[in-house]
């Protein structure tokens, strides 16, 4: 194999391993293990010689991974038995399929064009893979990968799915997801998640369980489904520090938050100043945004980009309460506050013309403009959905559920929680009764 690591040096990068030496469980266990800080640290050998990763090291590593860029929205143990299963934790293991003539590689056995059409269709760019597949045999790029091919999974065909259906796609592909081919696989993986040692939060952060994974599935579908991980993407920020709106919003846009008389009222009276501004945090350290910031963003959004659009901020605020109860980095699979997923936005940019901000990765839509645009555009859209003029209760309903999915029958929870959260920002008493969008 063309591939070969000795160390853990040769694997990760120095920011990375300095992440891991900051754990104490991998601390106390390299140091025990002979290995010291400024030296090369030893990969784990089995008796055949091959590279693997301890049980210690493979917990951290998608610990690291699902906290830096999936916002916790994925249970890190998930990860550990699927490492487990599908290679040992070898990150140099690979697997020939005669039947599809395609190899899957790593920790987490992927194959390179699914990490290309993560890459490529769905935004996941923090590792260019694409071109170099070799990067796949790195613990933290294929962690990554896989975990994005995981979060797809979660919500495939417009629907919030069930950890038994995502374990076993993530086997035999969307079709076998409830094929008995796959249930052995699953009470497999039951029974090693189950046997896996120290299933604590890690060193204290919260676990991924922490986080609300009850939002509505994606309101629009990837455009193209991939091949599944054998047999052919806000917001990685740190929740535990400050985050500050001029990280995550242009000076043009923060100049026109300080002009906003309620913003500025509400920055002002916190203490807030030009050029630090902080967002706020929940009890758990999420970042959100406060009913006066997320109102105003939509109110910019909306005078700057769609002031002949028949769309009021209300609007936008109540999907935003409703979608990602106000949190940056959105909830569950959702992303942002929007909750517009990355190949929605590019077919918005690229094929319905909504150019005003420009999207180069997944992570732009967890910036609060970004994502309100994009939503709005959406929302545009759905308006005129088929050609004609749609009711207020079906574009709600096509916003959060897919336009597929509406059942004008029966309004739903989610009309409801709209209605519940559009109160917050105005009087809904005749919205119901309205024949079009005018009131949007």
């Amino acid at each position: 194999m063309a591939v070969s690591f000795r160390y853990w040096e040769d694997c990760v990068d120095s920011h990375d391993l300095e992440e891991m030496w900051s754990s104490p469980c991998v601390t106390a266990e390299w140091l025990d293990a002979g290995e010291s800080r400024g030296q090369k640290v030893h990969l784990s050998r089995d008796p055949d010689g091959q590279p693997f990763l301890t049980q210690t090291e493979m917990k951290i590593v998608a610990e690291i991974t699902i906290r830096r860029h999936f916002a916790n929205q994925i249970d890190p143990d998930m990860i550990r038995a699927i490492a487990d299963l599908e290679s040992d934790r070898q990150p140099l293991a690979t697997r020939y399929d005669k039947k599809t003539k395609s190899t899957t590689a790593g920790i987490m056995q992927l194959l390179p064009k699914t990490a290309d059409w993560l890459a490529s269709d769905m935004g996941y760019q923090v590792y260019a893979v694409q071109g170099n597949p070799d990067l796949l045999f790195k613990p933290f790029v294929n962690v990554y990968f896989g975990a994005a091919y995981l979060k797809w999974l979660s919500s495939y065909d417009q629907t919030e799915r069930s950890e038994e259906y995502v374990v076993r796609a993530y086997k035999g592909g969307t079709k076998k997801a409830t094929h008995k081919s796959t249930l052995k696989y699953w009470q497999r993986y039951l029974s090693v998640k189950e046997s896996l040692p120290s299933r604590k939060s890690f060193e204290g952060r919260p676990s991924p369980n922490e986080v609300s994974t009850s939002a509505a599935p994606h309101a629009h579908a990837p455009p193209h489904a991939p091949p599944h991980a054998h047999a052919a993407p806000p917001a990685p920020h740190n929740a535990g520090h400050h985050i500050y709106w001029d990280s995550r919003a242009s000076p043009e846009d923060m100049a026109e938050m300080w002009n906003h008389q309620d913003v500025a009222r509400e920055w002002t009276t916190t203490g807030e100043k030009r050029g630090k501004v902080r967002f706020s945090l929940d009890d758990k350290k999420r970042p959100y945004l406060s009913r006066v910031e997320l109102k105003a963003v939509a109110d910019i959004v909306l005078t700057k980009h769609f002031n002949t659009k028949p769309i009021k901020a209300s609007v936008l605020g109540a999907l935003a309460e409703v979608i990602s109860l106000r949190f940056l980095n959105g909830v569950g699979p959702r992303t942002g506050i929007m909750g517009i997923d990355y190949s929605t936005a590019l077919w918005l940019f690229m094929e319905m013309g909504f150019k005003a901000y420009t999207i180069h990765s997944a992570d732009d839509l967890s910036m609060p403009f970004v994502s309100m645009y994009f939503g709005a555009a959406y929302l545009v859209w759905l308006v005129e959905y088929e050609g004609r003029s749609r009711t207020p209760e079906f574009v709600v309903q096509a916003y959060i559920l897919g336009p597929k999915n509406v059942n004008l029958q029966d309004s739903g929870p989610q009309w409801l929680k709209f209605e519940e959260a559009l109160g917050k920002y105005e009087d809904t008493k005749k919205l119901k009764d309205q024949g079009s969008c005018t009131v949007m």
